[in-house]
């Protein structure tokens, strides 16, 4: 559905980085091939992680939808279109990407840009 880096501060918290790369698929199409998973939350948003050793393995903002982290993904399927949630940043990010200080409208947003 989308691929984009995600600034928020629950995912900053959740892995302890300045940002995420997260793959947004259809629920249906994301399975755990082995092993079992572990419901869990830091704040706000569902992630369901291994209950073996915590990886983090993907966010579900809603029931449909998975986000699932990208680095989890084989080499080359990762291809962002954005960053999202860019009000929270801890540093901007100058790249060639659209930089949308909450979500872009086609999520739920506004189409507001932050200016870096």
């Amino acid at each position: 559905m989308a691929q984009f880096y995600c600034h928020c501060a629950d995912c900053q918290a959740v892995h302890g980085a300045a940002f995420v790369p997260v793959a947004l698929y259809r629920a249906p199409f994301v399975s755990i091939v082995r092993g079992e998973l572990r419901n869990w939350a830091l704040r706000t948003t569902p992630r369901r992680t291994c209950a073996r050793c915590g990886t983090r393995m993907f966010a579900e903002p809603n029931p449909q939808v998975r986000g699932v982290t990208a680095t989890l993904l084989p080499a080359g399927v990762f291809m962002p279109s954005l960053h999202i949630n860019c009000a929270s940043a801890v540093l901007p990010i100058r790249d060639e990407l659209p930089h949308y200080a909450t979500l872009p409208a086609k999520m739920g947003g506004a189409d507001v840009f932050v200016d870096w």
